[in-house]
């Protein structure tokens, strides 16, 4: 049997930190798909992962004994409701590895079963909840998005029960950390100041040493976990991608993207774009991400307050109101870069006449019901050919981009301007170009493909499963043989709502 390198620090934090648990035995685990590029990235044998000892331990049946399987502890604001305790209900950290790169990760289950934090629940997950997380979160990692990976799925052979029988099965997930800002709030809310420290001295020694010298380490806690953010969500809002349950117990201090439930990629695009069927009042809508973004990140600057100062609350808050002022500046930069990037324009411009553009782009874009991924490809094509061709004129905007408006028209009106400042005969439009190929996906998980995987997958057909995840490994690149998964859904196929699986 292989020596796990497994090093368990989270379980050498006090008990009230976690929970102790066993998972339960899946009565017939068979593997569906295991990530060997990720498994030799945080340095575990693929061959082994696959061996019935190793398909057991990824389905939580038997765990060897170099496992300590933790329930973590915490709290969370769930759609601005308080909720005091929600913990590990349906997931277990197994424990963590270092990889070859030196990087630490957690290695978790998720759908293994009861907890003490499961709250009623069966702690089991569906097949399809497992396949979309799989699926989207190694999207967004091919993407260059920070997020959680999926080392494996495994389907256990066992009914779970939802509003309909369906298949169970166990989702191998991969982060940097499961802290998150509700980790804190659990101890905030109880009072517990040391708890509060441990968990902050923890936190900068596994995800923030050397952050510098200047101000108090936990500032500079609150200061990295701000930035992080910042960076993150702008890229999720780069690539049309709406989490859809921004949670403070669904944010990571380490600035990954985790907890992927009713999230989606939105395809005509508008700034209201919700899908998550639980998300009645346009929360977590895709505009309104960096605004729940910075509420979250005040709820974790609350927990903080007794480290920033233990002995003067005005200077605590002043401290902590500083941190958070700078969030606005830095997102707007990040989300300024983003689409600057995409749109092939001069980042070392900074001037109001692209900020409007960019504004205007976004009401057109609106307007114009026009396919988000699509649009910003397309003109990756077109921002190529005129550099190549110095094609001078806007009638010879190709049909593709044209037929993604509403009104033609329209796109001639907006290429106009584009044009003007992307400047085909400027030194630095080429390099501008090539940029725009780097963020400009090809392929995107698009809603409707994720529900053809799941609806094939409870038949027991993973083909179009393995498909769609083999396709995605390259979003950036053209790739003939996925042509058919550029589609945009058509009006029958039109996702409106995503689900939560819990």
């Amino acid at each position: 049997m292989q020596h796990l390198p497994f090093d368990n620090s989270y379980s050498r934090l006090p008990p009230r930190f976690f929970a102790r648990v066993q998972p339960d035995r899946a009565p017939d685990p068979h593997l569906i798909r295991l990530n060997h590029g990720l498994a030799a990235e945080i340095g575990l044998d693929p061959g082994w992962l696959e061996s019935a000892a190793g398909l057991a331990m990824l389905s939580g049946r038997d765990l060897p004994t170099e496992v300590e399987s933790i329930a973590m502890a915490y709290a969370g604001h769930q759609f601005g409701g308080w909720v005091p305790q929600l913990g590990d209900g349906r997931a277990l950290l197994l424990g963590e590895v270092v990889g070859p790169d030196g990087i630490r990760r957690d290695i978790q289950l998720k759908g293994s079963g009861r907890t003490p934090f499961s709250r009623m629940g069966d702690g089991k997950a569906p097949l399809g909840p497992v396949l979309r997380e799989y699926i989207v979160s190694e999207a967004m990692a091919a993407l260059g998005v920070p997020t959680s990976r999926s080392l494996a799925a495994v389907a256990t052979g066992e009914t779970v029960y939802r509003e309909r029988p369906l298949p169970g099965a166990v989702l191998a997930r991969v982060a940097q950390s499961h802290v998150r800002v509700g980790t804190f709030q659990y101890f905030h809310a109880r009072n517990d100041r040391d708890g509060i420290r441990e968990l902050a001295d923890y936190a900068l020694e596994r995800h923030f040493p050397g952050t510098g010298d200047t101000g108090t380490p936990y500032r500079r806690l609150l200061d990295e976990v701000i930035r992080r953010q910042a960076s993150l969500i702008a890229r999720w809002m780069g690539l049309g991608f709406i989490h859809g349950v921004m949670n403070t117990d669904n944010m990571q201090i380490a600035g990954e993207t985790i907890d992927y439930g009713p999230c989606a990629f939105m395809e005509a695009f508008h700034p209201g774009t919700v899908f998550s069927s639980i998300d009645h009042g346009g929360r977590y809508s895709w505009v309104n991400q960096p605004a729940i973004g910075e509420w979250n990140l005040a709820r974790f600057a609350e927990t903080l307050l007794p480290l920033l100062d233990a002995t003067d609350q005005e200077s605590a808050l002043a401290e902590a109101r500083g941190a958070l002022s700078e969030f606005g500046v830095a997102f707007s930069a990040e989300l300024s870069a983003v689409f600057r990037r995409k749109l092939g324009l001069d980042e070392g411009r900074d001037d109001d006449g692209i900020k409007q553009f960019i504004d205007s782009t976004f009401s057109v874009m609106a307007t114009q019901k026009v396919d988000f991924t699509c649009f910003f490809r397309e003109l990756t094509r077109v921002a190529d050919r005129l550099i190549r061709d110095r094609s001078p004129v806007s009638h010879d905007l190709p049909d593709t981009f044209r037929e993604l408006f509403a009104d033609p028209s329209a796109a001639d009106s907006w290429f106009e301007g584009w044009r003007t400042h992307f400047a085909p005969e400027s030194s630095s439009a080429p390099p501008r170009a090539v940029a725009m190929q780097r963020v400009n996906p090809v392929l995107i998980p698009r809603n409707h493909r994720v529900e053809e995987v799941i609806r094939g997958a409870a038949t027991g057909n993973f083909e179009t499963f393995h498909r769609l995840v083999d396709a995605l490994k390259s979003p950036y690149r053209e790739q003939p043989g996925y042509s058919d998964l550029e589609r945009p859904a058509r009006k029958d196929e039109v996702v409106h709502q995503t689900f939560c699986g819990t």
